[in-house]
């Protein structure tokens, strides 16, 4: 099966190369794969790596400076963090994920956002910063059509909720949920139609937790989980995207 993503530019070995260049200024001369698994992931969470894209050793390794054996210890990384896919011959692929991923997904997120909001009544003074800071830059995004850009604060305000929790812990496994979650968003044909009504639900639940009404604020992110659940899968379908993970997807670009 093909994986295309309708509305979306589809991402080449030179468009996405160049743009990693400028990660290579966040390894140093030490670097490791670690680092280099970071740059990457980084680069999948603001949507400039989509789902079956082919992850080129030589293109990454020229861009990053950093050996072939580096570079596969990350790409080993990544593909532990269910973010890519190794297929035999072919090489490594940035995961297609299933609709029994995001059933999985949003099954965590709930756990985890929600036990965030419960705890405003215990969080310190500035807590909410960074849920404000998401917010605002998807607005300012919204404003001159960077839908990317919007996608990449939207789930920064999610890490955001997350954060609510206190615990460096959950901020890890979350950073991963998130990563995996953008994979998802690209099956989503106008990221403007998907994007917008949820930035509206963001403002509110801030409001709510500015407040200190953890309660409503739990019950209105339950029902904004619910119904993205809801469109991500109806999407999936649509495609002919079904239940298991799809690792054969073609190159792109």
């Amino acid at each position: 099966m093909e994986w295309r993503c309708a509305g979306l530019k589809e991402v080449g070995v030179v468009d996405w190369s160049a743009e990693l260049s400028a990660g290579a200024a966040l390894l140093a001369q030490s670097s490791t794969a670690d680092r280099v698994a970071e740059v990457l992931r980084t680069r999948i969470v603001e949507g400039l790596l989509a789902p079956g894209t082919r992850l080129s050793e030589e293109a990454i390794g020229a861009a990053l400076m950093v050996s072939r054996n580096t570079l596969r210890e990350a790409f080993r990384l990544l593909c532990k963090e269910h973010l890519a896919v190794h297929q035999m011959n072919r090489g490594v692929f940035v995961r297609v994920l299933s609709v029994d991923d995001v059933v999985d997904l949003y099954r965590l997120r709930r756990l985890i956002e929600c036990a965030g909001v419960r705890a405003i009544g215990q969080c310190p003074p500035g807590t909410l910063d960074a849920v404000r800071v998401a917010v605002d830059d998807a607005e300012r995004a919204v404003t001159s059509a960077r839908w990317r850009d919007v996608g990449t604060a939207d789930l920064h305000f999610h890490q955001a909720l997350a954060g609510l929790v206190g615990s460096a812990r959950v901020d890890e496994l979350m950073r991963g949920v998130l990563a995996e979650l953008r994979l998802v968003f690209h099956v989503m044909p106008r990221p403007q139609q998907f994007h917008q009504p949820y930035l509206v639900r963001n403002r509110e639940i801030l409001q709510l937790l500015e407040a200190g009404d953890g309660t409503a604020a739990e019950a209105a992110l339950t029902s904004y989980l619910d119904d993205a659940e809801r469109e991500l899968i109806s999407a999936y379908r649509e495609r002919g995207i079904g239940s298991q993970a799809v690792d054969d997807e073609r190159e792109h670009g």
